[in-house]
């Protein structure tokens, strides 16, 4: 009889691995190490969805704070439902997406390429659409990703961003770091356990994430949402103080995203005020402000917040296979969701 989550527990600890691959592939980015200058890039879009769309905000930040373009994200319906006439001169467009097939992509980087963007892709299949249409494209070398819950690719997507910007910038990046470290999250197999144990589906869970905790802050909730089969707030920790925090009660299980190297500063306000509420904050990562009873999911000790982040996709990763498991959920195959999203 299948364990409930053993695909998606494989695919987990198959990161290190994936992470290696891709390193050891690091030359490959120097194809567009000078692009910004030759096609005289004056702005980014980023065209992604779901999970992808969460690498995205990363490769996001990555950009605006270590290049300083401005940097959006995509609206593929303005392509696909309001046939949008495109004028993209000095554009560079970066698809990501692990499957390389959804229609709504595909149609607005055919769209982006004719009205004149430069385009990468970012894809876990070679002979994709996506792969095929842009300019250059860069394999996530995850190899075969079956549980429906993306993992190992979204992993990569950030490492694949991350070398993508380094190349860009001339960073020296510390291959040995992220691999080690990756490997230690993925061997400690109570890495969640204890946070599980002392977490409820019956009460409302809300998973807050500042500058490059950000994208992971989301993923955290629709990892959980996919696989647990409840409704969870994945939000910025500055617009959660717009708004929401007015639904906090005693009972929400708040999680505060906190990579190694997080700027305290970002969510002191945030903490104090969640404080006077909560009793307990859940911390994922090694760069919070724990206090009294909170707990919190141990991360990577990286050498910066960038790639700390990229490395603590791991812990909320398993944070969602184990408390799905523990509902008696299978995560492998979530109720009502495909591999593949095919949105038009």
């Amino acid at each position: 009889m299948k364990q409930l989550g053993s695909i998606m527990s494989s695919e987990i600890a198959q990161t290190p691995k994936v992470f290696e691959a891709i390193l050891q592939n690091s030359s490959a980015f120097d194809e567009v190490k000078n692009v910004l200058v030759e096609q005289n890039i004056q702005s980014v879009l980023i065209l992604a969805r779901g999970t992808s769309d969460n690498a995205a905000h990363y490769l996001k930040y990555l950009i605006e704070t270590q290049i300083g373009l401005p940097v959006g994200l995509t609206s593929p319906s303005s392509v696909t439902i309001y046939n949008a006439q495109l004028k993209y001169k000095n554009t560079l467009v970066i698809a990501i997406s692990q499957s390389g097939q959804s229609p709504d992509l595909v149609h607005f980087a055919t769209a982006a390429r004719e009205a004149h963007a430069y385009v990468i892709a970012m894809t876990n299949d070679d002979s994709s659409p996506l792969a095929t249409i842009a300019h250059n494209h860069f394999s996530l070398l995850a190899g075969p990703e079956l549980a429906v819950a993306a993992t190992k690719s979204y992993n990569a997507q950030l490492l694949v961003s991350y070398l993508l910007v380094c190349a860009w910038t001339n960073r020296t990046v510390n291959k040995a770091q992220i691999i080690s470290e990756a490997e230690r999250l993925s061997s400690d197999e109570n890495l969640v356990s204890h946070a599980v144990a002392q977490s409820s589906r019956n009460n409302e869970t809300v998973i807050l994430g500042r500058g490059f905790a950000y994208p992971n802050a989301r993923e955290a909730a629709l990892k959980i949402q996919e696989t647990c089969k409840v409704s969870v707030q994945g939000l910025s920790t500055a617009d959660y103080l717009h708004g929401p925090i007015s639904a906090l009660t005693v009972d929400t299980q708040v999680f505060i995203v906190a990579p190694f190297h997080l700027p305290v500063e970002s969510i002191i306000e945030a903490t104090n005020k969640i404080r006077k509420t909560v009793d307990r904050i859940f911390w994922i990562g090694n760069g919070g402000t724990p206090q009294g009873s909170d707990i919190v999911l141990m991360g990577s000790r990286c050498d910066d917040e960038i790639i700390s982040t990229l490395v603590d996709a791991i812990v909320l990763q398993r944070f969602a296979l184990e408390f799905s498991v523990a509902a008696g959920f299978d995560p492998d195959a979530p109720e009502g969701l495909s591999k593949v999203t095919l949105t038009h």
